[in-house]
């Protein structure tokens, strides 16, 4: 929900860094593979509960996400394969994220960190699915033209789960109600993404349908 309007005052900035990491000869698969490892380091922090240095693994990692676009950008080298790995990655580093929660306390953590990773299935599936069907269409992306894929928006997005992931960390006591609020409107943009996802599709379909039909009429 948030990601448009986020997008917009972080892209400049961005884009300043990415021209200095150029310069220095980063690759944007460095960043994107380094940040990978870098968040991946919250699992073990989370699960031991140091929960301040989680929090600036997520941070990174999450600058390293946004880096890693504006450079492939800047040095124009994007890449399919580039945007395969970052989603891909991505949707490891978030599961991870919620499991050193559940392994941080079990008994008061674990069903709540299930409930949002069965909601990030949701979330997740929804997006790629609709991303192969809108590639084979040629749908375009309004808001989100730097994305690899197609970004079928919703409630909740990166800008939503980075905002959680900093909420989990900063009162880690009380991750059981914020994970299942969470989790909440995750399915709720589940739901939005099923329902916009078809209709598209759908009318996708049907234009050039409807358009041979139109020329066969005249």
């Amino acid at each position: 929900m948030l990601d448009k309007w986020t997008n917009a005052w972080v892209a400049p900035v961005l884009a300043r860094c990415a021209t200095g990491l150029g310069r220095r000869g980063v690759t944007p698969t460095q960043l994107t593979v380094g940040g990978f490892a870098i968040g991946m380091l919250a699992l073990p922090l989370l699960a031991y509960q140091a929960y301040g240095l989680a929090l600036m693994a997520i941070v990174l990692n999450r600058v390293c996400d946004g880096l890693d676009g504006a450079l492939a950008r800047h040095l124009q080298c994007q890449s399919d394969a580039g945007g395969f790995l970052d989603i891909v990655l991505d949707f490891v580093f978030y599961a991870a994220v919620v499991l050193g929660f559940a392994l941080a306390d079990p008994v008061q953590n674990a069903l709540p960190a299930a409930f949002l990773l069965f909601a990030f299935m949701g979330t997740g599936a929804s997006f790629l699915a609709f991303a192969i069907a809108a590639t084979r269409h040629g749908l375009e992306r309004p808001h989100f033209e730097h994305k690899a894929f197609y970004y079928l928006d919703g409630l909740t997005e990166g800008t939503e789960t980075i905002i959680a992931f900093v909420v989990f960390c900063l009162w880690p006591a009380y991750f059981p109600g914020w994970a299942i609020f969470f989790a909440l409107a995750c399915l709720l943009t589940t739901a939005t993404r099923i329902g916009g996802g078809y209709r598209a599709l759908v009318h996708a379909e049907e234009a050039p349908r409807e358009r041979f039909e139109s020329g066969a009429d005249a």
